[in-house]
């Protein structure tokens, strides 16, 4: 009788206890999603303003005479579209090199029995640790000993296969089934045919991720393109952002805040695009 008549009174309990647990969860994200987009949102504003207000009111967020003149400068005066342009060729043939090269050395790591296998996974271990300051100056001096210097080569071979990206391809194909790989030997596949039909087929997932994080990373990246680009020409957008926002005599701030939002949008709608994909990634590995 005792457990009977205690039951009934605890689930209502645990109801009320789950909600508004659910309530205090969802709350805490709310707010940490508006912190987090703050910055974004007044740098949004801040570029509709002119650098006398910035200055005036630094901590203001609507502008007080709304103006395009920041983004009219880096559109007609500074020409943002050939460094739009020049960003978006390296990025691009960067993903794409990473996404053909890290699979198929992930697929070899993984998958296949060859001399020193170990050896060579153990330093794509180490290249993981190594930072990459370290390597600018030989970089640089072997760029130029090659006679690539300020050319997109330049700014693309060192990156077509990246360390981190062969490590998460070599995880995501060591969980492929050895038996699939055994049964198209078999039939007579060869190995690229088990690579090209097996193995890309169930990579969906996991190259998007690897092209999101190769993306960002190309899109974003400063100290390389700053070092190998020697003439305007072959400036990406991080580099033409940093040099033409600094006046003589002060920083351009309001074409610095329309330069950045020109910068962080295409990689937010990029990001949109293959959201799906990078989710159905971190949830195959969360289910591993």
């Amino acid at each position: 009788m005792t457990d009977t008549s205690v039951a009934p009174l605890r689930r209502p309990f645990r109801g009320r206890s789950s909600r508004i647990a659910r309530i205090a969860t969802y709350t805490v994200l709310v707010v940490a999603v508006i912190i987090t987009l703050l910055p974004f949102v007044w740098m949004l504003l801040g570029s509709f303003k002119d650098q006398g207000e910035i200055l005036r009111n630094p901590r203001g967020w609507l502008p007080e005479a709304p103006t395009l003149d920041n983004y009219v400068r880096w559109f007609g005066d500074l020409h943002i579209g050939d460094f739009f342009v020049n960003s978006l060729v390296v990025a691009l043939l960067t993903v794409v090199g990473n996404l053909v090269f890290c699979s198929m050395v992930g697929y070899a790591l993984a998958k296949m029995t060859f001399i020193a296998k170990k050896p060579l996974l153990a330093l794509v271990l180490v290249t993981l640790m190594v930072p990459h300051v370290v390597t600018f100056v030989p970089l640089f001096v072997l760029v130029s000993n090659l006679g690539m210097s300020n050319s997109y080569q330049a700014l693309i071979l060192p990156f077509l296969t990246a360390p981190i990206g062969v490590f998460l391809m070599r995880q995501f194909i060591g969980e492929v089934p050895d038996s699939l790989i055994e049964a198209a030997r078999i039939d007579g596949a060869s190995e690229a045919g088990i690579f090209i039909r097996i193995i890309l087929p169930l990579l969906g997932p996991p190259l998007a991720t690897l092209g999101i994080l190769t993306f960002l990373t190309s899109w974003n990246n400063f100290l390389w393109p700053l070092v190998a680009a020697q003439t305007e020409d072959k400036y990406t957008l991080p580099v033409a952002l940093a040099l033409f926002s600094q006046g003589e005599n002060a920083t351009d701030y309001g074409l610095l805040l329309a330069g950045s939002v020109l910068v962080i949008a295409p990689i937010m709608l990029f990001f949109i695009a293959l959201q799906r994909f990078f989710l159905q990634s971190v949830a195959s590995v969360g289910i591993k």
